[in-house]
């Protein structure tokens, strides 16, 4: 018989699926690791699930010892905000009672590796989503959006809220931490930068469903099963937002309005206004 030989084609097609599936091995696992802390969390093992993501972390930061694939390397920097998140959500309420500005000391620190791993990764603007195309349509469309998102997730964990009224003063304070602290950096760190790189490492279908499913467990806090749903749903949506439009402006003041309407307005209007 004829020994069939692979052309050089085939080869290189070979190696190109070995080494997408090297990948997907070695994404899997820091996220099935970090998805285990949160389900830790939502069981009630909060020190398990702390030790648990700082082992995720301290693996992470150095995995480029013995991985060698650049790709994945810039993956896992991009996974590593995530047990730093949750790290830095945990220790602030040692110190700080759970108020609106809670969220500002969480989020301006966070804000330092966020803006580390961007200058490292070398993101071009384009990459983060900075853009002021259709900036004006954007923003009228966030409002009802936020309002009917913040409304179903309200519906589900039944949110107190985190100024005492609805003056306007204090609107503009919940507005201002949720859209330029919680809004912008999460969104930073879910799409613009893990998004971006797994889409380009993975696949676009491997980088929303990656991001929607671990969105959605870092909200495991609430203690509900329904909260982490419905946010990996609000995830899935702001990820199909963001691929579709490339605006950050426009996914960080929806998913801050969310955040306005589920803490501020809807409390109110709902709950009774009874407030902190």
């Amino acid at each position: 018989m004829q020994k069939l030989t692979k052309t050089p084609e085939i080869k290189e097609k070979d190696q190109k699926n070995f080494k997408l599936q090297k990948r997907r091995l070695f994404t899997a696992i820091p996220v099935l690791c970090i998805g285990l802390a949160e389900i830790l969390i939502f069981s009630g093992k909060m020190g398990v699930a702390v030790w648990m993501h700082i082992g995720s972390l301290i693996a992470l930061c150095l995995s480029n010892i013995y991985i060698k694939d650049p790709e994945v390397q810039k993956i896992y920097q991009a996974l590593m905000l995530l047990p730093i998140l949750r790290l830095i959500n945990l220790s602030m309420p040692i110190f700080f009672e759970t108020t609106l500005y809670t969220f500002v000391f969480i989020y301006g620190t966070l804000a330092i590796p966020v803006v580390g791993v961007i200058i490292h990764q070398r993101y071009s603007l384009k990459q983060i989503g900075i853009s002021m195309k259709n900036i004006k349509t954007y923003m009228v469309l966030s409002i009802p959006l936020s309002l009917a998102l913040g409304l179903g997730e309200y519906l589900t964990i039944r949110t107190e809220y985190l100024i005492p009224d609805l003056t306007f003063e204090n609107l503009l304070k919940l507005t201002f931490v949720m859209v330029f602290f919680v809004g912008l950096i999460e969104e930073l760190i879910f799409r613009s930068i893990l998004q971006t790189r797994l889409e380009q490492a993975l696949s676009v279908g491997e980088g929303l469903l990656i991001t929607s499913f671990l969105f959605g467990l870092m909200h495991s806090g609430y203690g509900t099963f329904y909260e982490v749903l419905y946010t990996g749903f609000i995830g899935l949506f702001m990820a199909l937002a963001f691929y579709k439009t490339k605006s950050l402006p426009f996914i960080t003041v929806l998913h801050g309005f969310i955040n306005v309407f589920l803490f501020g307005v809807l409390p109110y209007y709902m709950g009774g206004g009874t407030g902190l």
